[in-house]
């Protein structure tokens, strides 16, 4: 399964898309890059369907342009006109190689979800990597109106909760079929991360459970 963030280039302000290719060719999120559309062709002549963490306009600004552009179906959780599939806790969707499970995820926006497969997280907003507030596992801002810090640590667990166990080690022919553990994270913002991703998102935890600002001005 290949990921790419089509919006890496941006000089404006914009989530991380990822255009991932496999058995199904999905984008996650659309972002506010303008000729996010060309980015994307560059890597694919098609796009099956383009699914949403959550609505806020960093990550749906350009969602016009590339439904206009690849025909593509849209799953989302909260309504949207141009939805063809509500998504909600405990759905699954295909994504790339990979069946992921969708874990409604609230506190930074009401409609968020999150996706979790046997290797990947695509945690939208809710867990990031490193964000220029925390390295090594922070968490989406919950100082706007109609953001919560408490449903943020509830949903911050949840995740947990659905990550995929690892197997224990054994023999190295074993281990080269099997699942050790989620080890990939793409964030709406800040770094992809590649490697332990419960330790990632477990700091992400406990440092919202400290329920501090986030930004010295919130």
């Amino acid at each position: 399964m290949r990921v790419h963030d089509v919006t890496a280039g941006a000089e404006t302000f914009t989530c991380n898309a990822y255009l991932v290719e496999g058995d199904r060719t999905v984008l996650v999120d659309a972002g506010t890059m303008p000729g996010v559309e060309e980015v994307i062709a560059d890597h694919v002549e098609d796009v099956d369907a383009v699914v949403l963490t959550h609505q806020h306009g960093d990550h749906v600004g350009e969602l016009d342009a590339v439904l206009d552009a690849f025909d593509a179906e849209l799953y989302c959780y909260a309504d949207h006109p141009r939805q063809t599939e509500q998504l909600g806790d405990g759905d699954t969707v295909r994504i790339g190689d990979e069946t992921f499970e969708a874990v409604y995820s609230p506190g930074h926006a009401d409609d968020h979800l999150a996706f979790v497969s046997e290797s990947t997280l695509f945690s939208g907003d809710v867990v990031v990597y490193n964000d220029g507030a925390f390295d090594d596992g922070s968490f989406g801002r919950t100082d706007m109106p109609g953001q919560s810090r408490e449903r943020e640590i509830e949903s911050i667990r949840e995740i947990l909760d659905r990550l995929p166990e690892g197997v224990a080690e054994r023999s190295s022919a074993a281990r080269a079929t099997e699942s050790h553990g989620v080890e990939h994270m793409y964030a709406g913002h800040g770094d992809e991360f590649h490697g332990d991703v419960r330790e990632v998102v477990e700091r992400a935890l406990e440092r919202a459970e400290r329920r501090e600002p986030k930004y010295p001005e919130e």
